[in-house]
């Protein structure tokens, strides 16, 4: 399978999507956080010193989605029509699991926006507690769900 981002002298370039249609598009990412007990308990009861470390990640998920082209090289600037974050506190981490959607209507799909909404929610995270705990992991960040395109419907097993 060829890679659409290299030519055929190999040097990377903007794939030309303009003769593609404007089709309904959906991605979802997933990954987690992963802290010591006494974080986890910092951040569940509300007790960090810079705030609401779920609101300020869940805003900053969002912030991250609609910035991507401006992070990714080779990313189209798409009109985003949803963006949604989702943090859940999972005391078997123990840590934070988040999962975020993102959708439009255009010409290539949005994983890269779920994938950094995801990344962005997890550094934020990381950021508003490392001085409790600078041994945190950030991890499983993966897509789980595209839909929309010619590829159409895809699923993580």
């Amino acid at each position: 399978m060829a890679l659409t981002h290299f030519d055929a002298k190999g040097d990377a370039h903007m794939v030309d999507v303009s003769g593609k249609p404007v089709t309904a598009r959906i991605a979802i990412a997933r990954g987690h956080i992963s802290m010591a007990p006494q974080t986890y308990d910092i951040v569940s009861e509300g007790r960090a010193k810079k705030g609401d470390v779920l609101g300020v990640a869940r805003l900053a998920g969002i912030m991250g989605a609609k910035r991507t082209p401006e992070l990714i090289p080779l990313c189209h600037p798409l009109p985003i029509t949803r963006a949604a974050v989702e943090l859940t506190l999972d005391p078997d981490l123990p840590g934070v699991q988040i999962e975020a959607t993102v959708a439009t209507t255009g010409q290539t799909g949005v994983e890269m926006e779920a994938l950094t909404a995801v990344s962005v929610a997890a550094l934020t995270v990381y950021d508003m507690v490392k001085a409790a705990d600078k041994t945190m992991q950030i991890g499983g960040i993966r897509v789980v769900l595209k839909d929309g395109g010619k590829s159409g419907r895809h699923e993580a097993p």
